[in-house]
């Protein structure tokens, strides 16, 4: 079956007619819920890898114009698979299937993707569920509108994998949750091990697995990253049916990283000072508080950068600014026309503007400021404080650590103590979940040899949905672990920004030796 669809950069959309599933996954599995969600399924047995054969010959062809960062079209012509469900017995297959996307001519010239780094990339944000059941071609419409990263990868000659996965609003006919913690990082793990499981079948080279995700997405593509082979998840990922073999991935693209979730909101120390949108200011002993904790916290992550040494809440600032800030500000500076630098200077006077000295850029020239400049020039904080576990157990982690019929809970002994007193106990299970969702606790407490050695970092300077130190950190540490780390601040952008999507799909063929002779730029 052919189909011909065309995308044009920010008209890109998913392709048209349906296409059945197509891989020896069992679609016909029932439903395993709660127990399975809850991870306290007896699992299956050791042949039930077998059940996860990945068909080749079980594809739809497709053809799409793909337009490029710059802005020059290309026609792609790929093979679509939709894969069932990634393990043997889903809790729910509309969440645990997965489409793999092969380009087979690029430009009218033939491909062989056999050998081609592979694009993972998942689609979740807020920790919500998220299906591609449905999807009847590749997810080529970015957010807002251009073309998406998995377009780019796939006419970069690249194999692209977009998997679904379970998320925290998911709840059954009796009122149980089956998509909280650590549903959906497991369920990412799981779609890996499909892959690593099937290869030699699945298109692709299975060890040079890319993921990339944003927000909670960027969270998760962190950590599927960090955690590598990690036996803390093994009994969920047995109680689903996971392929029996390797979930370590080869780099991890991660925009606006929502991590750390438990010490999140002690990095108020970031946004504490700045108004909310309409005009108020947090609670000043709750911000104090939060923030006077973050201290003893930053010491334990032992963290250090070249030029800072140990890196502590007196020069955090000044780390960030040096780093990430000002460089950013300067790239931002040095690209624009001289009239138009000019401008932006005279509106924004607390930027200093030194001509000349730096490479790069149109014009060369370096920007400084001050850390309570920045924050001024930022204004206004997008959440209230505390802005992750929330009193009134309303916010997206609240629901994320919720169990059984229970929809939501607390998550830090500040925000319990807070709301039940001095000699509340978090949940006995609670710390385990924490260390399943958070990276850092693989790249600190319990340092993952395991992981991917390969990152890219993206969030923009005005995300105010976490603090920059949170990115900051991650950064900090990988760096400090000797990984190839690739970081950056968007200027002036704010959360879900990612202003050079192309020169990402160039990394991926860069960090993985790939190059597809004729292939597009991005």
């Amino acid at each position: 079956m052919k189909r011909r669809a065309v995308v044009m950069g920010a008209t890109a959309a998913t392709v048209g007619t349906a296409v059945g599933f197509g891989s020896g996954a069992r679609a016909a599995t029932p439903d395993r819920r709660p127990e399975s969600a809850a991870g306290t399924g007896t699992g299956v047995e050791a042949g039930a890898s077998a059940d996860l054969a990945f068909d080749p010959d079980a594809y739809a062809e497709s053809t799409l114009t793909i337009q490029d960062t710059g802005g020059v079209a290309h026609e792609v012509v790929y093979r679509f698979y939709k894969v069932a469900s990634y393990v043997a017995e889903p809790v729910d297959a509309t969440y645990q299937s997965l489409n793999v996307s092969v380009p087979v001519r690029i430009d009218g010239t033939a491909v062989d993707a056999t050998g081609a780094p592979i694009l993972l990339a998942n689609g979740i944000g807020g920790y919500m569920p998220s299906s591609v059941a449905d999807n009847t071609g590749i997810v080529a419409s970015g957010m807002g509108g251009g073309t998406s990263r998995q377009a780019l990868a796939l006419a970069a000659g690249y194999v692209v994998v977009e998997p679904g996965a379970r998320g925290r609003t998911l709840v059954d006919a009796s009122g149980v949750y089956y998509g909280t913690a650590p549903a959906v990082i497991v369920d990412l793990k799981a779609a890996v091990r499909y892959l690593t499981f099937n290869k030699g079948r699945v298109p692709g080279d299975v060890r040079r697995i890319v993921s990339s995700g944003v927000s909670a997405g960027g969270a998760l593509s962190a950590l599927l990253g960090a955690s590598g082979d990690s036996p803390l998840y093994e009994p969920y990922l047995k109680a689903i049916g996971a392929a029996d073999t390797s979930d370590a991935i080869f780099a991890a693209g991660a925009w606006c990283p929502i991590i750390d979730l438990e010490h999140a909101d002690m990095a108020e120390w970031c946004w504490g000072d700045n108004p909310l949108g309409g005009g108020a200011q947090v609670d000043p002993t709750v911000s104090g508080e939060l923030r006077a904790a973050y201290a003893e916290h930053l010491a334990s992550l032992g963290l250090r950068a070249k030029g800072f040494g140990a890196l502590t809440a007196r020069n955090l600032d000044a780390f960030l600014l040096r780093t990430h800030l000002e460089p950013s500000a300067t790239r931002y500076l040095a690209a624009l026309p001289d009239a138009d630098r000019a401008a932006y200077l005279a509106a924004n006077p607390f930027i200093t503007w030194t001509p000349g000295g730096t490479p790069g850029g149109g014009s060369g020239g370096r920007a400084a400021f001050s850390w309570d400049g920045f924050l001024t020039h930022v204004g206004a904080r997008k959440k209230n404080a505390p802005s992750f576990d929330g009193f009134t157990l309303a916010t997206p982690e609240n629901n994320l650590f919720g169990t059984g019929t229970t929809k939501a809970r607390h998550f830090t002994l500040y925000s319990l103590r807070h709301e039940s007193g001095d000699s509340a106990r978090l949940d006995a299970d609670i710390p385990a979940k924490l260390d399943l969702m958070n990276p850092m606790h693989h790249l600190v407490e319990n340092l993952n040899h395991n992981r991917a050695k390969h990152w890219w970092i993206r969030l923009g300077t005005k995300d105010t949905d976490t603090s920059l130190s949170i990115a900051g950190n991650l950064s900090a540490r990988l760096t400090s672990l000797g990984d190839d780390v690739d970081t950056a601040y968007y200027w002036d952008a704010g959360h879900g920004a990612d202003q050079d999507p192309g020169a990402f799909v160039e990394w991926i063929g860069e960090v993985s030796g790939h190059r597809h002779q004729g292939r597009p730029q991005g």
